[in-house]
């Protein structure tokens, strides 16, 4: 059977901070999380649909703890209002799952002139787990997973000296350079920060089904975008099921940082631990993409670390 979500162990006492979590694999994990008896705090833009899920999630788990705070992760004035937001009702935060994203929409810019895939994907989730490190590190053993995908391999070029791809924008490649990146950031994080003791993660929910690909198929209805939603409808696997690897990687205390995990069988399957292929496993990319974070988003570790 393998790693089940009956195996995530007792939550109780611990803050999770999922973003995304009003639908898709963020609700499963925020269902998940609630159901063991952690404090969920659902990161979401529509917040409509955030309060929704909420009602979904306590009808379900009568006696669940959440709380749905705004956040637009294409904005970086967003990601730090959560972040001050967060910080100020809980010093403390064990857990930070970076699961929101958009898919293959057409070219176009966040408020902040970043692409919007790499802009909302990438640099959203870094400046605001940079942001979220004070209270993490307070954490006895915090954790942050990175949601990742097989679109990683889909990243052309992937070319850093223009990672908004101006001039040649390719809505899955730029796709696949924000899912790399999401991979890539999870491995830096965990090696600069594993002293501290901080754990971070890379999963894979494999080919699931969810609102994503109607999502990219609405923004953008090339036949790409049409096909995975047809795909997805034929042979993904349940958003609950989706959501495993990164729960596993949140939760499982034999999990070890700066890993993937992904279904056993790339789309679907109980989580394992995967590797990531020497085209992707480059630190010194990874460095690279760390201090091109830095650069866009404004927010370094140093200043961030000064707070913890």
């Amino acid at each position: 059977m393998g790693w089940k979500a009956s195996d995530v162990p007792d939550q109780s006492g611990k803050t999770a901070v999922v973003t995304g979590g009003n639908g898709g694999l963020g609700l499963a994990a925020s269902l998940a999380l609630a159901a063991h008896g952690a404090h969920v705090v659902i990161g979401a833009r529509n917040l409509e649909k955030a309060e929704a899920a909420r009602r979904t999630i306590e009808s379900a788990v009568p006696a669940a703890s959440i709380e749905v705070v705004p956040l637009d992760l294409a904005s970086l004035a967003s990601v730090a209002a959560f972040a001050a937001a967060v910080k100020s009702a809980h010093p403390k935060l064990d857990l930070l799952f970076n699961s929101a994203g958009v898919m293959a929409v057409k070219e176009g810019v966040t408020a902040d002139g970043f692409e919007t895939q790499f802009g909302t994907n990438h640099l959203g989730h870094f400046a605001l787990t940079l942001q979220l490190l004070p209270a993490l590190l307070v954490a006895p053993s915090p954790r942050v997973v990175s949601m990742t995908s097989t679109a990683r391999w889909m990243a052309g070029k992937y070319d850093l000296s223009n990672p908004h791809m101006r001039g040649c924008y390719d809505a899955w490649q730029a796709y696949g350079m924000s899912k790399r990146a999401n991979l890539q950031f999870a491995f830096e994080l965990n090696r600069r920060l594993k002293d501290r003791g901080l754990a971070a993660f890379a999963a894979d929910p494999g080919l699931s089904k969810t609102d994503l690909q109607p999502a990219s198929a609405r923004a953008n209805n090339g036949f790409a975008q049409r096909f995975w939603v047809v795909a997805v409808n034929v042979g993904g696997q349940s958003a609950a099921r989706g959501t495993l690897p990164q729960l596993r990687a949140g939760t499982d205390p034999a999990a070890v940082g700066g890993t993937l995990y992904a279904p056993r069988w790339i789309s679907f399957g109980a989580p394992v631990v995967r590797g990531v292929g020497k085209g992707i496993a480059n630190p010194a990319q990874y460095e690279q993409l760390w201090e091109l974070s830095e650069r866009e988003t404004g927010i370094t570790l140093d200043v961030a670390l000064a707070g913890a």
